[in-house]
């Protein structure tokens, strides 16, 4: 099949689907061949054929549209129904964790610790009104409206925003949670049970930790190159000795290191776990914060066996007001659905329909390239400061995309002391302890966030935290 025929294919498949519905503009000739890398020969090609098949229709000056409506498209744009739900008679990470988040809102602590994108970059006035007006529009809201897998219109919109960076997912695999630390719970749940064996990065974000102990499973660690990711060579040795049940991963902008992981070696770990049929959740939150073009691939793009899990919300791209995540879980899908269920019934409606009202009406890639350039900006400051302010001895990740930096300390730095002398000046940090479920694994790592808005506040603080490195290396 050549490239353009692929690229028709897959659109089409989202038209049947009801991603995009009759009288619906598509993504310009341009968009689409930025969005799939492709020429913008190849794009036309692909529009044109579509045409011929009467799916699409050009408009002059306008592009093209969705020409398709029959009685099969009228019975796509509805959901597949959900499948009835059966009826059945060390280090505490987690305490450390919550401590951190609590003194962040301290006396107006200044919050180099947190593990929150800034949200004054986030249009919140903007996805409120629309909130108003869902709520304003439909006198009451009954369970129903929001029982899995979710708001119908809200799902399309996630599933053309895959789409339009160059991903086809099939809209009914999409399951909408309560934010995406939710989406991994569940995922977690559907592929593991008490005692198993999970194995992760090193350093791996708390969340992950949190829902391996909350789960009653162990968590083993595995080496992770701060450029390359998953040490595949040492998973591989491990799972020959240990009777891994999952893996849990970042491989985009990974917290707390920042890391791009290269095409070949996530294909080459989906096909690690496909030949050993081990699931993968992928925790895709930082997606969407890439600093450069273009838009990074997926684990979920080279699955073939519904292994991969994907997990991923808009609190960190759009707003962390509304919790609002999902998941595409495979062939676990049914699974988490009836988990989601059995959790916590639904997630709110509201915040539903406001964000997908939003993803249709406001411009959400206009909106992502200010965050964007915001972040790439205020990385390279942060790395600046860090490297003229903090001791010799100091190391540092060089961050793809997300807004948080890793800060290797002297070996002498104990991050437990620094953390509470960090404190003491009103400043918050991110102690390493937290990402490992060892005690001395990183204690001299911390986490910095750089996503608030440049400022002198900002960057004396960094300068104190330097300072106070200094005095903790002697």
């Amino acid at each position: 099949m050549n490239l353009y025929e692929k690229l028709a294919e897959d659109i089409e498949t989202s038209i049947r689907q009801g991603v995009y519905r009759h009288g619906e503009r598509l993504p310009s000739v341009r968009q689409i061949s930025q969005q799939h890398r492709i020429s913008v020969t190849t794009a036309i090609r692909a529009y044109l054929l579509l045409e011929s098949r009467g799916l699409v229709t050009s408009r002059p000056q306008s592009g093209y549209f969705v020409n398709r409506r029959d009685e099969s498209e009228r019975k796509a744009l509805e959901l597949r129904p959900s499948k009835p739900i059966p009826i059945s008679s060390p280090v505490d990470v987690s305490r450390l964790v919550l401590s951190t988040l609590r003194s962040i809102g301290v006396d107006d602590a200044v919050p180099l610790g947190s593990p929150y994108p800034d949200p004054s970059l986030f249009p919140f006035e903007r996805i409120n009104r629309y909130a108003y007006d869902a709520g304003r529009g439909k006198a009451q809201w009954g369970v129903t409206d929001a029982l899995p897998p979710g708001n119908a219109k809200l799902v399309r919109q996630i599933a053309r925003r895959y789409l339009e960076n160059g991903m086809a997912v099939d809209p009914n695999e999409i399951i909408i949670t309560v934010g995406a630390t939710e989406a991994i719970n569940l995922c977690l749940q559907a592929v593991a049970k008490p005692g198993d064996v999970i194995a992760v990065e090193s350093p791996t974000f708390y969340a992950m930790l949190h829902a391996i102990e909350r789960m009653g499973m162990k968590a083993i660690e595995v080496s992770t190159h701060p450029e390359h990711g998953i040490d595949i060579e040492a998973l591989a040795a491990i799972m020959e000795s240990q009777p891994v049940a999952a893996c849990m991963v970042m491989p985009n902008f990974q917290n707390p290191l920042g890391f791009l992981m290269p095409d070949e070696r996530k294909r080459e770990l989906v096909e690690l776990l496909t030949k050993r049929d081990i699931p993968v959740i992928e925790n895709g939150v930082y997606n969407e914060l890439h600093f450069d073009s273009p838009h990074p691939s997926t684990l979920k793009s080279f699955d073939t066996k519904g292994l991969v899990l994907h997990c991923s919300s808009f609190s960190k791209s759009l707003t962390s007001a509304y919790r609002i995540g999902w998941a595409l879980p495979g062939r676990y899908r049914d699974q988490v659905e009836k988990l989601k269920f059995l959790n916590t019934l639904t997630s709110p409606s509201i915040p539903q329909l406001a964000i997908a009202e939003f993803l249709e009406r406001d411009g959400f890639e206009h909106h992502l390239r200010k965050v964007r350039k915001a972040y790439a900006q205020q990385a390279n400051l942060m790395k600046a400061i860090v490297s003229r302010f903090f001791p010799e001895g100091t190391r540092m990740s060089n961050p793809a995309g997300g807004y948080v930096l890793w800060v290797e300390l002297p070996p002498r730095v104990d991050s437990m002391r620094l953390y509470k002398l960090a404190l003491d000046q009103g400043i918050t940090i991110g102690p390493g302890y937290m990402f490992s479920v060892s005690e001395t694994t990183y204690r001299n790592f911390i986490r910095l966030n750089y996503s608030s808005p440049w400022s002198g506040e900002i960057e004396q603080a960094v300068i104190t935290v330097g300072k106070l490195v200094s005095m903790c290396a002697r």
